[in-house]
Order: C-alpha cells, then sequence, then structure tokens
C-alpha cells in the first residue's frame, strides 16, 4: 500500500516536475541558450524506439555552433520552466530521480545534422552516487541549480558535433513505458588537432524498454545501479559511495544568471559560474 501511494504520488507530481536541459557554459563562460535545440515543451519521451529520443520531440536547429577543445570544461544547465534559471526551484522536482547521460556525437554539419540518424558515444555519466542512503544523479543535479559538468574528452577528432545531455526519471518505472527520457540537443564545433573516433551507438537504439536500468522499481533499498548505455568513453564512471552524498553545492549559485540569451558571448568572456 505504502509502494502503491508514493507511487500516485509521484505520478500526479510529474506534471509540474518536468523539465528541459536548456542552457550551457563552455569553461565557466555563460553560452545560455545560444546553441541549443529547444524541445517543443518540457513533457519527456517514453518509447525508447522512437526517433525523438535522440533530440527531443519538436526541437529546432539553432543558428549558431559553441566552440570546444578537447580538454575544456563544460557545463549543462536543466530547468523545469522554458527561461527559468532560478535557483529557488528544484531542475527537476517530483521525485523525478534518476541518471544523467551525456553524449556526443560527430556530424557534417551540427546546424543541420538529424539526431536518430547520428552515431553516438557517451562521455560521461551519473547513476547512483551514493546507497547510503540511495541518492540520484539528479538530486545532485538540484543540489546544483540543475547543473551538471563534464570534460570534453581528449584526443577526439576536431569538426561539428551533438552534444546530448539527458536526465532519465525513474519514479514511475516500475513498468515497461515508465521511464521518462528528458533530453536536449547542443551544437558543437570542436577544435584542436585530435584524430580519434570513438566506437559509438545509435540513438534509438541505445536502449531497451526491459534494461535493468530502464524497467526497474526504485522504492526499495538498492545497493547498485546499472546507468543505461554504453561505458563512457576515455572517463570512468562514479562509483556508489557507502557514504552519505554531500548535498553542498559545488556551482556556484551565488552568481547563477536570471536571464537567458541565444546569441554567441564575445570572444574573452570571463567565466564566473564555478566556486
Amino acid at each position: 500500500m505504502l509502494l502503491s501511494l508514493a507511487a500516485t504520488a509521484c505520478f500526479i507530481a510529474s506534471a509540474a516536475a518536468h523539465a528541459t536541459f536548456q542552457d550551457l557554459w563552455i569553461n565557466g563562460v555563460d553560452y545560455s541558450q545560444a546553441c541549443v535545440r529547444i524541445p517543443a515543451s518540457n513533457s519527456p519521451v517514453t518509447s525508447v524506439t522512437s526517433s525523438d529520443i535522440a533530440c527531443n520531440a519538436g526541437a529546432s536547429s539553432s543558428a549558431n555552433k559553441c566552440p570546444v577543445l578537447p580538454g575544456d570544461t563544460v557545463t549543462v544547465e536543466m530547468h523545469q520552466q522554458p527561461g527559468d534559471r532560478s535557483c529557488a526551484n528544484q531542475a527537476i522536482g517530483g521525485n523525478h530521480y534518476g541518471p544523467i547521460n551525456i553524449y556526443m556525437a560527430k556530424v557534417s554539419d551540427a546546424t543541420t545534422a538529424v539526431g536518430s540518424s547520428s552515431a553516438w558515444f557517451k562521455v560521461s555519466e551519473m547513476g547512483l552516487p551514493s546507497d547510503n542512503p540511495d541518492y540520484w544523479a539528479t538530486e545532485v543535479l538540484n543540489d546544483n541549480c540543475g547543473h551538471y559538468t563534464f570534460t570534453v574528452p581528449e584526443g577526439i577528432a576536431p569538426g561539428d558535433y551533438l552534444l546530448r545531455a539527458e536526465v532519465i526519471a525513474l519514479h514511475v518505472a516500475s513498468s515497461v513505458g515508465g521511464a521518462q527520457f528528458y533530453m536536449s540537443c547542443y551544437q558543437l564545433t570542436v577544435g584542436g588537432s585530435g584524430s580519434t573516433n570513438p566506437p559509438t551507438v545509435s540513438i534509438p537504439g541505445a536502449y531497451n524498454a526491459n534494461d535493468p536500468g530502464i524497467l526497474i522499481n526504485i522504492y526499495t533499498q538498492l545497493d547498485a545501479y546499472t546507468i543505461p548505455g554504453p561505458t563512457p568513453y576515455a572517463t570512468a564512471s562514479p562509483t556508489v559511495a557507502a557514504t552519505a552524498w554531500p548535498t553542498t553545492a559545488t556551482w556556484n549559485t551565488a552568481l547563477q544568471p536570471s536571464t537567458t540569451f541565444t546569441t554567441l558571448p564575445a570572444a574573452g568572456a570571463t567565466g564566473i559560474g564555478k566556486a
């Protein structure tokens, strides 16, 4: 009965807790929405076989490509409502617990590439960083005003890329089709002189509705969690800690901007986001 009530409560809260990856930071510089493909709504994709699972439904291409180099620090930023950058609200609420995945796909032109036709490799992931108590990547995201930071892999070949940021919400994932996928794609141009093209997967294709990290009851004590998709390229997935996860923000939320913009920042812009 308690499990049923918990699941029902989460389902009722879900409509108000949907979210979108909207903004981008490069080396602490705010690029806001300059190169993101904003989805048509903040609602999730629930079919792992739909082409929408690549870059979301109704996501129009941006006019811009954000410039990065291998080794750069990149931060994606999620909020519940379009244009919201406030730290007063959770990035994704309503007990939408689950993992974060970051993918890249090398493409000929990031402004015209079709996500569902691209070849993707994972560059970062976080699932269940602690089991004492169970603490999810989305809770870490909320601790940090919707920010998740990763490093562009060293040595990858230069050119245009799509960057795919994804949360999988598992609050009603105990039945097939219950998992909710929230993703956005960003358009990048990677510089440098690398030559590596990592092994890739297709999206859709990388996930199965019955994968243990997608079809799961999270309302039991979990001492391990299998993050869906391939292992990240050239980086290790965080292990599950046996101690409580620190909830102190590592992102400097006091300096979080309140506005969005869609133009590329001026060259030499100074980063302020990191603590």
